[in-house]
């Protein structure tokens, strides 16, 4: 069975890993984004993901490295949510997905500016502990019609399709 490493011990992300590829052995590891503990754009996210999806993948010959990484990103002065993920496969392949973006209230923004991490300003406002390792900003922003499993399993779908589309069409040369 191949193993996944998923570069997080936030049960929200590895029971999102644990759904898709469930068929996977699925571990979740702490492993260093190498980015700021709140990345403020897309491309910063990205990269989070994209290191700890690379740092997993080397824990083991043979096994594949996922990470999921929250951030946020602004588009004309107003900042909205976003979410990435990177699957690095036995081959050393790279995939890569982001997901659903909303926009965050002007209160929230101006904390995050003040340098403070999107989970903690989370649970001030929300008067509520551990957002971050529930339904996430986006569970709270959408009244619960999307929580942060659901986003992060459908990011985590696009790239299992991605990889078994890549796998396919190999396949299909060979």
């Amino acid at each position: 069975m191949v193993r996944i490493y998923t570069g997080s011990q936030n049960p929200t992300k590895i029971e999102s890993v644990k759904e898709v590829f469930s068929s996977y052995d699925i571990e979740g590891v702490e492993v260093e984004s190498k980015v700021s503990a709140q990345p403020f754009s897309d491309e910063e996210t990205q990269e989070g993901a994209i290191n700890r999806a690379r740092e997993c993948a080397k824990m083991k010959k043979g096994a594949m490295g996922l990470g999921l990484e929250g951030g946020v990103m602004e588009i004309a002065d107003e900042l909205y949510l976003c979410n990435w993920g990177a699957l690095v496969d036995e081959r050393e392949n790279l995939y890569l997905a982001s997901g659903a973006r909303i926009p965050l209230p002007e209160e929230i923004k101006v904390e995050l500016e003040k340098g403070r991490e999107l989970g903690d300003v989370m649970d001030e406002y929300a008067d509520k502990q551990e957002v971050r390792r529930n339904e996430g900003a986006i569970g709270i922003f959408t009244n619960a019609a999307v929580d942060r499993k659901e986003m992060f399993i459908h990011i985590t779908r696009l790239l299992k399709g991605q990889y078994e589309f890549a796998n396919k069409h190999k396949a299909e040369q060979a």
